[in-house]
């Protein structure tokens, strides 16, 4: 969720597009109450329908997902539920900042445990190899300076059989689509379960 100036605006954009608040530092986010983050979580469970999300990727308990541009946490949360008590979410942003926040859903929803928030270059998926049963983009694709590149090397990090979900806006659609065609990954669902968003599922096929 471009030069890498412009690729450092992921750190804000994403966390607009998620829910959560553009431009949260790490000593503001630990000042938000739990009732806050509850009430800004309800408004995004209402309007964005994550179970589908989660569905989509297939993750159950003891499963080990990667959240790419997690931002605020929004959707981390659901994945850190479907997974727990075995499983493990690796959650990433380019901003260790919005990373606090996340942290601090988690604290309030006592799924800290199951989540490890992780700072990661703008251009790089910074996952270990065979290591993920499925791995998340939502929101973030459009930010990519090489899309097609930045998938690629993702799917190492996928075990086989394993899924890429992109998520995203219906106007970022038509590159997000090129850009996993271009990665060779072989769509096997897309759904559109609000208005807005579309969700489609890929796995690697034999470009992996």
């Amino acid at each position: 969720m471009r030069a890498v100036l412009i690729a450092l605006l992921l750190a804000t954009v994403p966390a607009c597009d998620k829910g959560g608040t553009s431009g949260q530092t790490g000593s503001g986010s630990s000042r938000r109450s739990n009732d806050e983050l509850a009430r800004e979580q309800e408004r995004f469970d209402a309007e964005r329908k994550p179970q589908k999300v989660v569905e989509a990727l297939g993750i159950k308990p003891g499963s080990r997902v990667a959240d790419i541009g997690a931002s605020s946490g929004l959707l981390t949360l659901h994945l850190a539920r479907a997974v727990k008590p075995n499983g493990k979410v690796v959650a990433t942003d380019i901003d260790g900042a919005v990373l606090e926040l996340l942290r601090a859903r988690l604290q309030a929803a006592n799924l800290a445990d199951v989540v490890e928030p992780k700072v990661v270059g703008p251009d790089e998926p910074g996952l270990e190899a065979n290591s993920f049963d499925a791995i998340l983009l939502a929101e973030v694709d459009q930010y990519f300076s090489d899309g097609v590149a930045w998938i690629k090397n993702a799917t190492k990090a996928l075990k086989p059989g394993g899924r890429i979900v992109i998520s995203n806006r219906i106007h970022h659609r038509q590159k997000s689509m090129a850009s996993a065609q271009g990665a060779g990954l072989k769509l096997i669902e897309e759904s559109t379960p609000v208005p807005t968003h579309f969700i489609a599922v890929f796995t690697a096929g034999d470009n992996k």
